[in-house]
Formats: C-alpha cells, sequence, structure tokens
C-alpha cells in the first residue's frame, strides 16, 4: 500500500535563493541547522 507523501509532490530542484531561504531561516530559528548543509549542497550540485 502506497500513501501521498505530505509537503511538495512535484520534484524540484534546490536553487541558490531556495538554499540561501533556508539558511535564513535556519539561523533566526535555531532549527534545522543541519539542513543547512544539505540545501547547500543540493544548490551546488546543480550547478
Amino acid at each position: 500500500m502506497q500513501t501521498k507523501s505530505k509537503g511538495m509532490s512535484k520534484k524540484k530542484e534546490m536553487t541558490k535563493q531556495d538554499a540561501s531561504r533556508i539558511q535564513s531561516h535556519a539561523d533566526k530559528t535555531g532549527e534545522d541547522l543541519d539542513f543547512k548543509a544539505r540545501a547547500q549542497k543540493a544548490a551546488d550540485k546543480k550547478e
């Protein structure tokens, strides 16, 4: 049995702007600090 995942349903490549936005939010909230590096890595991979 397959279940639908919550959140984004379409796969979208990470842009530098996306990574910057995620990092800024993580810095402000103190949450998902390890995700900052993963977001940057994904954005770098795109280039």
